[in-house]
């Protein structure tokens, strides 16, 4: 997944979670960020920031903050949009399936939407995709912050399996090198406790982390999985 026009900044501050100031090349400009999440840890007033500008003048902000450069961490893409961008492109590539593949974004199932819809003479597969920006001590963990619509997706999943169809949740670590993922336990126990259940019920959990670099993400190497809440 390419970007275009590439300009690189310094985060300021955000007022909400829509919009933050930059300074770019001197001037304070509002921006529009890609990203919903809190991401406290990522957007420290003074850090480098990398943005896209838009191609369309009628735009109330012309630059979106997709990437941040983290102390001690490297480029991290926090662009929400990217990851099924990302994974669309990567299965349509063959990179999960051995077989020739369909691959569908955004389809209906019953009262349900997933990301990716997959089939071939072999299968039939649902997936959901989660894009994950938060790390400390080399680990990546999800939620940043509780989400409800996260453990629906999960259970949604589950669903999935008992009506006969191959379903997987692909995390996709927006940045390279992490030793491990697991989920956030201290700030939703719920999803935590969801996604050892689809686990048992064979929902396949699968991680992956990301070449980052200002003007692309690529998702590249497998990333293990930790599901226990009481790793010491």
């Amino acid at each position: 997944m390419k970007y275009e026009h590439i300009t690189e900044g310094r985060f300021i501050d955000r007022p909400n979670r829509f919009i933050a100031h930059v300074e770019i090349n001197g001037q304070v400009e509002t921006v529009h960020v890609k990203n919903t999440g809190r991401c406290r840890e990522l957007l420290i007033p003074g850090v480098q920031v990398f943005l896209e500008k838009s191609s369309n003048p009628a735009r109330k902000t012309a630059y979106d903050l997709i990437c941040v450069n983290k102390k001690g961490r490297g480029l991290i893409n926090m662009d929400s949009q990217i990851p099924n961008k990302a994974a669309l492109e990567w299965v349509k590539a063959g990179h999960l399936f051995p077989e020739k593949v369909q691959v569908t974004p955004e389809k209906t199932y019953g009262n349900s939407r997933f990301d990716l819809y997959v089939c071939s003479e072999k299968r039939k597969a649902f997936i959901e995709v989660k894009g994950v920006t938060l790390e400390s001590d080399n680990i990546a963990r999800f939620p940043d912050a509780p989400t409800e619509r996260g453990v629906k997706h999960l259970k949604e999943l589950i669903h999935c399996m008992q009506e006969g169809y191959e379903a997987y949740l692909l995390l996709v670590i927006q940045m390279k090198g992490v030793d491990m993922f697991e989920p956030n336990w201290e700030t939703h126990r719920e999803f935590g406790e969801t996604l050892q259940e689809a686990k048992k019920a064979g929902v396949h959990i699968l991680a992956y982390d990301c070449l980052v670099e200002p003007d692309r993400m690529e998702i590249r190497d497998p990333v293990p999985v930790c599901l226990t809440s009481d790793r010491k």
